[in-house]
C-alpha cells in the first residue's frame, strides 16, 4: 500500500534565540493511502503545528513533509488539491450565504458545475435548512459544520481533522463520524486530532502519540482496544501522564 502521508525528520521552532519553543522535534512518521490516523495528545504537543506545514501554513525548520510523494514545500499547489483540512479556529466571511461559501471554495479549485455534491455535503451535515442562512447568522456549532463542508467541497483523497467537534453538540459529533467513516469506506485518507481518546478509539487504525513536540509512540488500535482501560490506559503510560 503506497504512503499518502510521510513526514521525516521534522523539526519546528518558534521564537528568538533567547525564547525559543521546539513545537516539533525529529518526527518521522507515515499515513497509508485509505488509512483512518489519529493524532493524541494534550495541548502545546505539536498536533497543529504538524497539520499547518502539511496545509503549507508554516514552514518546518529542519525535514520534509510529503503528500503522495510530492514535497509540500516545492510543490504547494498540488499538495493542496490532494488536501481538506478543518481547523479548530471559525474562519468565516460574513457577507455571504452558505451555499455561496461553499461556491465560492469549490472555484477556488476550478470546479464549476459542483452543485450535486455540494448538496450532499449539505444534507450528510445537517447544513440542508441553513444553506440559504448567511454565515454569521449561525451558531458557533453551525459554522463548524460549513468549514467541515468547505473542507470536503473538492473530494480530496486526504481529509485532516484538527479538534473537529471539540466544543459541540452531540448531533453533530454523530452526524460527522457517520459522513467521516463513509468517506474513509470510500477510500479517503482520515487524518483526526482529538481530545476525546475514546473517538479516536472507536475510528482510527493507528494512532500516534504526541508529547512536547516529540512522538512518543504508534500503536495499532487493535493492539489495546481489549486492555483494561483501553486507550486512556495506554495514552497515560506512553506520555507518562498522572
Amino acid at each position: 500500500m503506497r504512503d499518502a502521508v510521510v513526514f521525516t525528520n521534522l523539526k519546528k521552532t518558534f521564537g528568538s534565540s533567547k525564547s525559543k519553543v521546539q513545537a516539533l522535534d525529529e518526527v518521522s512518521f507515515q499515513v497509508s493511502d485509505g488509512e483512518f490516523f489519529g493524532l493524541l495528545g494534550p495541548n502545546g504537543a505539536g498536533k497543529t503545528t504538524l497539520i499547518n506545514i502539511l496545509g503549507g501554513l508554516t514552514a518546518p525548520t529542519q525535514g520534509s513533509a510529503f503528500v503522495f510523494g510530492m514535497d509540500v514545500q516545492k510543490k504547494s499547489q498540488n499538495v493542496r488539491k490532494n488536501i481538506g483540512i478543518v481547523p479548530q479556529e471559525l474562519v468565516f466571511d460574513p457577507f455571504f450565504t452558505v451555499k455561496e461559501s461553499l461556491k465560492i471554495q469549490s472555484g477556488f479549485f476550478g470546479l464549476k458545475n459542483n452543485d450535486s455534491w455540494i448538496d450532499e455535503c449539505l444534507f450528510e451535515l445537517g447544513l440542508e435548512e441553513k444553506s440559504d442562512a448567511n454565515m454569521r447568522s449561525l451558531s458557533g456549532g453551525m459554522k463548524r459544520r460549513v468549514l467541515i463542508a468547505q473542507a470536503l467541497v473538492h473530494r480530496p483523497p486526504i481529509i485532516i481533522l484538527d479538534e473537529p467537534t471539540a466544543g459541540v453538540d452531540v448531533e453533530l459529533r454523530e452526524n460527522l463520524w457517520v459522513f467521516i467513516k463513509k468517506l474513509n469506506s470510500l477510500g479517503h485518507t482520515i487524518i483526526l486530532t482529538t481530545h476525546y481518546l475514546e473517538e479516536a478509539e472507536q475510528l482510527c487504525n493507528r494512532v500516534a502519540f504526541m508529547n512536547r513536540g516529540k512522538l512518543s509512540s504508534i500503536q495499532n488500535v487493535s493492539d489495546f482496544v481489549n486492555q483494561p482501560g483501553g486507550i486512556r490506559t495506554v495514552f497515560k503510560e506512553t506520555l507518562k501522564i498522572e
